[in-house]
């Protein structure tokens, strides 16, 4: 592997990097240093955790000239994600001089503006809170000279295309640009061909977005087997973990029976005030605790080297959602694990992701001697219900004239009111799952 100070890197940027403990570059980082620097532009196509951040920070630290104004712009689709990537520049920029301000909503303008005002030379911003700085004039984009999108399809997905856009116009024509993502979707490629100019591409992981380094596994059982599964799996870890969960709910229910159950855990999700969100965060960075539970609003925003193992506990409704929260494992190169569990109902939706995984993912159920027992729908019988002494078939909806009874639209009215309170079907149990009526 080729080593930084091979690269053309000035001393004291090698000086952070060194005292960082980075001495060889990725390959992702070897490939795109040598073209920024030439003030060429970059597609780059590679997936979480492959060290682009360094890529394209070295770079841009490397041309930026202290006190002369905003000069480089990153835009990231996340406050998460922004803010990891100011870190990391701030730790790249030591000894530099240069300053870095993230602008993310959700936090207080006035904090962002007493940033500003003391000068920066980069701003790291999503790209709706950025454009309120814009509008009322306290960030300028005239003297840009670098820009990057990171995560790019990302922003695609959350409808930042137009904001990309009105954002871009504003900088000079003359700049350097750099932009990665993990897919390259049609209209990312058509954003690039507007805005890039004759750009170097570097698709590294095109054909391996596989978890490569992660030891993958997988479980199927019952929705409501999840929580003892996952104490289990838990106890058995010595570095620390994170939990996915696909809605809120689950997110809160999760969390909480893990305090219930004495373990130090932290959670993150869509309705939690920002400053609760960062003391989450600092929390489970400063190994204060243990376990974080998050939804997939945290998967690409999380950078904790100590990650050893990255729970499943729903499965994710796309193939890069779950690449991107098994990332959080397996950091820059380090080895790291990853279990998915599979409730019954979501074996068609794990199917179709299973497809795109090309190393070795092992079956638990196999290793564990747990049998699956997946029940057909078409020949499942619904248990029958005794109503005043008489048992009657579910199928006759307690009902003499084949309609609803009484008790039977209480019970629908209970399911009403559940799904809607909690997002799921039947009322919720102590393992975030469905309940038997």
């Amino acid at each position: 592997m080729t080593k930084f100070d091979e690269l053309g890197i000035k001393e004291e940027i090698l000086k952070a990097l060194d005292e960082l403990g980075f001495e060889e570059a990725f390959p992702i980082q070897e490939a795109c240093v040598p073209v920024l620097l030439s003030a060429r532009d970059v597609i780059g196509q590679a997936h979480t955790g492959s060290g682009k951040t360094a890529a394209f920070s070295l770079s841009m630290l490397q041309n930026i000239t202290p006190k002369r104004g905003i000069q480089g712009m990153v835009l990231a689709p996340t406050r998460e994600l922004a803010m990891q990537i100011s870190g990391e520049i701030t730790k790249f920029g030591k000894y530099t001089g240069i300053k870095v301000a993230t602008i993310y909503g959700g936090q207080g303008m006035g904090i962002q503006l007493d940033a500003l005002d003391k000068g920066v030379e980069i701003v790291v911003a999503t790209p709706g809170r950025l454009i309120d700085h814009l509008k009322r004039g306290s960030i300028e984009l005239k003297d840009i000279e670098h820009v990057v999108l990171d995560e790019a399809d990302t922003m695609l997905d959350m409808g930042f295309i137009d904001d990309i856009q009105f954002i871009l116009d504003l900088t000079p024509e003359e700049r350097t640009m750099s932009l990665f993502s993990a897919t390259m979707p049609t209209e990312i490629l058509r954003l690039s061909e507007e805005y890039l100019k004759n750009p170097k591409q570097f698709l590294l992981d095109a054909d391996d977005l596989s978890g490569e380094g992660i030891d993958q596994a997988y479980l199927v059982i019952k929705d409501r087997d999840k929580f003892d599964f996952l104490i289990d799996f838990i106890k058995k870890v010595k570095g620390q973990v994170i939990v996915f969960c696909s809605t809120k709910y689950r997110t809160r229910d999760v969390a909480k029976f893990l305090h219930q159950e004495k373990f130090d855990a932290v959670a993150i999700e869509g309705d939690m005030s920002q400053h609760r969100r960062e003391q989450a965060m600092a929390k489970f960075r400063s190994g204060k605790a243990d376990i974080l539970v998050a939804t997939d609003v945290a998967s690409r925003g999380i950078d904790v080297p100590r990650v050893e193992l990255v729970i499943n506990y729903d499965v994710p409704n796309q193939d890069m959602v779950y690449f991107h929260r098994i990332g959080r494992t397996a950091r820059a190169g380090a080895k790291g694990r990853a279990i998915t569990f599979v409730s019954y109902s979501s074996v068609g939706d794990w199917n179709l992701i299973k497809r795109q995984i090309k190393t070795e993912i092992k079956d638990l159920n196999k290793e564990m001697g747990i049998e699956i027992a997946i029940p057909d729908p078409l020949k499942r019988q619904i248990p029958s219900r005794r109503y005043g002494g008489q048992e009657r078939s579910s199928y006759s909806r307690g009902s003499r004239y084949g309609g609803y009874g009484k008790q039977d639209r209480r019970r629908s009215d209970d399911r009403g009111r559940d799904r809607k309170k909690f997002g799921d079907r039947g009322r919720r149990n102590p393992y975030g799952g469905r309940s038997r009526w």
